[in-house]
């Protein structure tokens, strides 16, 4: 077994059983830390699939933003007394179906034996200044664009929460 391969199969370790973590545990708090390790775990998996680029963004916007908002919304919004959330009694049953439907379909592919094409084996070179020069060159005004949108969300938001609190 060659070292990559035994960071692969932490990576993916490291991806799946916080995954299981987060769907199972009764605790939303032990989830969020949970959901963290799986993106971070997602995020080495992008790296060695040599989309550097898109580990980057994990790391950025998943765990660096969402992920913490996440955890801030649910550490100040958990009452003291009742630190744990509840769940219905049959919460697991439409996981365990959709899980169950899946590994079927997965057998099933797996089963036909198709032959899957397979790309020529090229090395792995970095994207993100190729990407960053299309995206401030040839394609600046949907960059822009995007990005006066999502600040005219973010300006919505913070007008609707300021009116709430009124």
């Amino acid at each position: 077994m060659k070292p990559s391969d035994l960071f692969f199969v932490l990576f993916a370790l490291m991806t799946v059983a916080p995954a299981f973590v987060v769907a199972f545990s009764r605790s939303l708090v032990h989830s969020a830390f949970a959901l963290l390790f799986t993106l971070v775990g997602m995020a080495g998996l992008y790296g060695f699939l040599a989309a550097d680029f898109l580990a980057v963004l994990q790391i950025l916007l998943y765990v660096g933003g969402i992920l913490v908002l996440i955890l801030f919304g649910v550490l100040f919004t958990q009452k003291a007394h009742t630190p744990e959330a509840t769940t219905g009694r049959f919460a697991f049953a439409p996981v365990l179906l959709v899980g169950a439907v899946l590994f079927a379909v997965l057998f099933v592919v797996l089963g036909i034996g198709i032959s899957w094409p397979l790309a020529e084996e090229r090395p792995a070179e970095p994207t993100i200044r190729t990407l960053g020069n299309l995206l401030l060159s040839r394609h600046l005004l949907p960059f822009e664009a995007a990005s006066v949108v999502l600040l005219t969300v973010l300006i919505g938001a913070v007008a609707i929460a300021r009116k709430e609190l009124r």
